[in-house]
């Protein structure tokens, strides 16, 4: 039988759950994996603003929405919104929003938007709270080794 994208999973020791591979091998169609958008919408849909000026995920609304690279991004209000057109890279997830530890690693995968950390200015997302555990045991280390993999992850 042959191995196809959809037909291959990825499992993550010690989790409950199977990503189908395809979900996680991005991107598609030839575009850039510069942002992690699930059905065109950044960083599961949470106001990436809302990190740093109340120091937490909050949930968006479709009603405050802004395209950057090749993405919607929702925001809880519009004056988050307008703060992010005005300086994007400013708010917006190092890595595309793409789990911190995984871009460490050399490979992306999707994010848990609870599982976070503000490091230097810089928002790092991760899978889940136990991924993000042990991303933090050497943050210097894996933020390092994260930037040096992203552009070829990017680049994909």
């Amino acid at each position: 039988m042959a191995v196809s994208r959809r037909s291959m999973l990825w499992i993550v020791p010690g989790a409950t759950i199977a990503v189908p591979l395809g979900a996680l091998l991005l991107p598609r169609d030839g575009q850039a994996a510069q942002v992690n958008a699930e059905r065109g919408i950044a960083v599961r849909g949470t106001d990436v603003v809302a990190y740093a000026t109340q120091g937490r995920p909050v949930a968006s609304s479709a009603a405050f929405a802004h395209a950057w690279r090749g993405a919607t991004w929702l925001f809880a209000t519009a004056a988050h919104r307008d703060a992010f057109a005005a300086d994007p890279d400013r708010y917006a997830p190092a890595y595309g929003g793409f789990c911190a530890y995984a871009v460490s690693e050399g490979y992306t995968a999707p994010i848990d938007p609870a599982a976070w950390r503000i490091v230097d200015g810089r928002l790092y997302l991760n899978y889940d709270r136990s991924v993000q555990r042990r991303w933090e045991r050497d943050i210097p280390g894996r933020v390092a080794r994260g930037d040096a993999n992203w552009p070829r992850l990017a680049a994909r």
